[in-house]
């Protein structure tokens, strides 16, 4: 399997880098624009037809994401809700000695402060930045599908996951969009050998939310086992016995090092809050203090998840427990319940995709959705056991890149693109509305 992809890989490579990039645009704004307009039309009718929840504004008190003027706070609607506050308080204050800030890393807020500052509106620098950097990883991410697997997957992938239910993060005032944009990036270009920017952009990410440092797995995966374009494999896998192929295929050299660029995004991050704060690690802190994460065990969080889905369906079918307050669902367990059978179902579509991925792609890809999944289900939520799941996988393109080959196969592309595209404006309804959908 690896030496028919390394064959692959190297017939692509020297195809015409124009025309490549011509597809990769038009796909990639296609796919954008389309999106994009069904989550805007969503989120708005949304608001027109059922209004925000209520105590909506006690998520906002500061008003800074509902704008002053009816119809600005309306527009707004589709893009700026829960977390966007977060980031839009860093954005315009800074952390402020405040633990709780903290848990939101500083690249994305720094640059709509930047953006802000030009344009005149953080809000709205969040919102360009978010879309710019959602086509960036689209054009990307259809030139490293094309590189491993072909065009049409590659068109495929990119609406797969501009269309998928959670989409509406790429163009919210969240990292999404962004975190996206640099880990594609950084595998795209270690994938085609060049390292040092590699591990720039995966320290970048490792600056903008704590799973960014796990993409040392599929750096010095590829840097030892490949696929790689700019060299062939020092040991071949022909020449090899079985249990040999266990050892790197590639020799180790100087340029490995540019991988410790990736912890030293996070290291800066770290540095940054003890003089800032005086705690370096007060970002671990407050995801336990504030926000009830407590460590599990590895992948405790799954069997936890589990019993929550199984409550959630028996409070369906034979009714609801005690009340409860969680977000978005205060004394209303009903909903709650609903919540945690769809954040399970999202972990075993996941499962099966993580499986599909190790199968059909190199083992960097699947390696690194491993461990970038390992961390919120070995750390849950404990009112909400996989709270915020969906978000975490949704920027694991190896898996969708997965599903695009398993959908062609089966000739189920259209069906499946269009059902994602219904739950998508389902969900960008609830966000938009203030109703709590992790």
């Amino acid at each position: 399997m690896l030496m028919q992809v390394e064959q692959v890989t190297a017939r692509i490579w020297r195809r015409p880098l124009q025309s490549l990039d011509r597809q990769a645009w038009g796909a990639a704004w296609q796919a954008v624009w389309t999106s994009r307009l069904a989550v805007f039309f969503a989120g708005v009718l949304a608001v027109l037809g059922f209004g925000n929840a209520p105590g909506w504004s006690a998520f906002d008190p500061s008003h800074l994401t509902a704008r002053a003027h009816y119809f600005e706070n309306l527009l707004a609607s589709p893009f700026a809700r829960w977390d966007s506050v977060w980031y839009l308080q860093i954005a315009q204050g800074g952390y402020d000695h405040q633990a709780a800030r903290t848990a939101f890393f500083p690249l994305y807020p720094l640059l709509m402060r930047g953006v802000g500052l030009v344009i005149g509106s953080d809000l709205l620098a969040g919102i360009l930045i978010s879309l710019a950097a959602f086509l960036v990883a689209l054009v990307v991410l259809y030139r490293l599908v094309a590189l491993e697997l072909d065009d049409e997957l590659a068109r495929l992938t990119v609406l797969l996951i501009a269309f998928c239910p959670m989409a509406y993060f790429f163009s919210a005032v969240y990292s999404e969009s962004l975190f996206l944009a640099l880990s594609v990036g950084c595998i795209w270009l270690a994938r085609t050998g060049r390292w040092a920017r590699a591990g720039l952009l995966g320290g970048l990410a490792a600056a903008e939310r704590a799973t960014g440092v796990t993409l040392l797995v599929p750096l010095i995966l590829l840097f030892l086992y490949g696929p790689r374009v700019e060299r062939a494999p020092a040991f071949p896998l022909a020449a090899r016995p079985w249990l040999r192929r266990l050892l790197p295929r590639y020799r180790p050299t100087p340029a490995l090092a540019w991988v410790l660029l990736v912890p030293a995004g996070l290291g800066a991050y770290t540095l940054a809050l003890v003089f800032l704060t005086g705690n370096g690690v007060a970002p671990f802190h407050a995801t336990e203090m504030v926000w009830f994460r407590h460590f599990a065990g590895p992948f405790g969080g799954v069997w936890d998840g589990a019993v929550a889905a199984w409550d959630g369906l028996r409070q369906i079918l034979i009714g609801p427990g005690p009340p409860v307050y969680f977000k978005g669902y205060a004394g209303n367990p009903l909903w709650g319940a609903g919540e945690n059978l769809m954040l399970f179902g999202f972990v075993v579509l996941g499962a099966i995709a993580l499986v599909g991925t190790f199968r059909r792609l190199p083992v960097a890809y699947g390696a690194w959705c491993l461990a970038a999944v390992a961390l919120p289900l070995s750390d849950p939520v404990t009112p909400q056991p996989l709270q915020s799941v969906p978000r975490y996988e949704m920027v694991l393109f190896p898996l969708f890149m997965w599903g695009a080959w398993w959908l062609r196969r089966r000739r189920w592309a259209t069906p499946a693109i269009a059902a994602s595209a219904v739950l998508l404006g389902l969900f960008t309804a609830e966000f938009a509305t203030w109703r709590f959908v992790a």
